[in-house]
């Protein structure tokens, strides 16, 4: 990827980071400008997001300890942060000083999903789709990097009322914000059976490193999220997950043939598609596809082809595809808007 290409995405993570991260949306616009950070950004592995990675790996170096002038600008590390905008040449002389570790973290690493709060959309959407099958639902993430994200049905959350759905005694409290109304939802999550995570590279959140690169791709501004995760590591610690080290598409089918028949399939990804080759999207899809017509699954997933959130069901062999809605790529707000693809296409 030139030089120029690279510019751009770094100037639309900027845009991205609007009202969101203030030091990230200086810094992106900055190293946007910048040949020897742009070059630096080109260590990234193949298919990650080098904004993400770049911003990732110099955080997860100052919460590692690295001691440099950079951490007096990062809310995640100092109560009182210097203002962001005289931080660009203190960002540049730790990735000049660090060059030789941001490399091999940039090479390495992989930017994996953890956000808690998608789960917010997630609850209930899963409440919907469990209408539809009417049968226990047995979990399968593709793309679960630590599995937090299978322990939705262990959380409690509260869409700008005070209304209380999941578990009302969890130790983990999620408020997100809806666009649209909801469907009436049961306060408590539908019942789940098997809770299996894959990736190609599973995160042990008992390794204080591995952990410790989780933490430094939440964006140093939002120590909500920070709070989230850890309480959320804290409960997975307490419950019995499966995850597996490998590549989900080509493990679903096997993995699916020892779930039995009496509980539905629920396979979901989210923020992950953006990662995987088109020619393997439609892989996974045709692989779903053929599982609904032998029995009751369901497909959770953005990001595919567009960021919209998708509901895929089959029931007794009939199809259907509903668009759901826009959501926030942390899970802050959500669209509720259902619409079945046949009125969108």
């Amino acid at each position: 990827m030139d030089h120029e290409a690279l510019s751009q995405r770094f100037k639309r993570f900027a845009e991205e980071c609007k009202g969101s991260s203030e030091l990230y949306e200086y810094l992106s616009l900055e190293i946007a400008s910048d040949d020897q950070l742009l070059e630096l950004s080109t260590y990234v592995r193949e298919g990650q997001p080098k904004p993400n990675m770049l911003f990732g790996v110099v955080h997860h170096l100052l919460l590692q300890g690295v001691d440099h002038e950079l951490k007096n600008y990062y809310p995640s590390i100092t109560k009182k942060p210097k203002n962001s905008k005289d931080c660009f040449p203190v960002f540049k002389d730790f990735c000049t000083e660090n060059r030789n570790q941001i490399i091999d973290l940039l090479s390495s690493k992989l930017v994996q999903t953890n956000e808690v709060r998608r789960c917010a959309y997630l609850y209930p959407v899963f409440h919907y789709a469990y209408k539809q099958v009417n049968k226990p639902l047995a979990m399968i993430e593709i793309g679960t990097s630590a599995g937090l994200q299978l322990m939705w049905d262990q959380y409690s959350y509260a869409y700008g009322s005070d209304e209380v759905y999941g578990d009302v005694e969890s130790t983990v409290h999620i408020t997100s914000e809806i666009k649209g109304e909801l469907p009436e939802i049961p306060r408590s999550a539908p019942p789940v059976t098997n809770k299996i995570g894959i990736d190609l590279n599973i995160t042990d959140l008992n390794d204080d490193e591995e952990s410790s690169w989780l933490k430094s791709l939440i964006w140093p501004e939002h120590v909500e999220r920070l709070k989230l995760f850890d309480q959320a590591v804290e409960l997975f610690n307490q419950q019995s997950v499966s995850l597996i080290e490998g590549d989900g598409i080509s493990m679903l089918n096997d993995i699916a043939k020892e779930i039995p028949v009496d509980q539905a399939i629920c396979i979901f990804h989210t923020h992950v598609a953006n990662q995987i080759p088109n020619d393997q999207k439609h892989e996974l899809l045709n692989k779903i596809e053929q599982l609904g017509k032998e029995r009751d699954v369901i497909h959770v997933y953005n990001n595919m082809w567009e960021q919209s959130l998708h509901l895929d069901y089959w029931v007794n062999g009939k199809e259907t595809k509903l668009v759901v809605g826009d959501t926030d790529g942390h899970g802050r707000w959500f669209e509720w808007n259902l619409v079945e693809m046949s009125e969108v296409n």
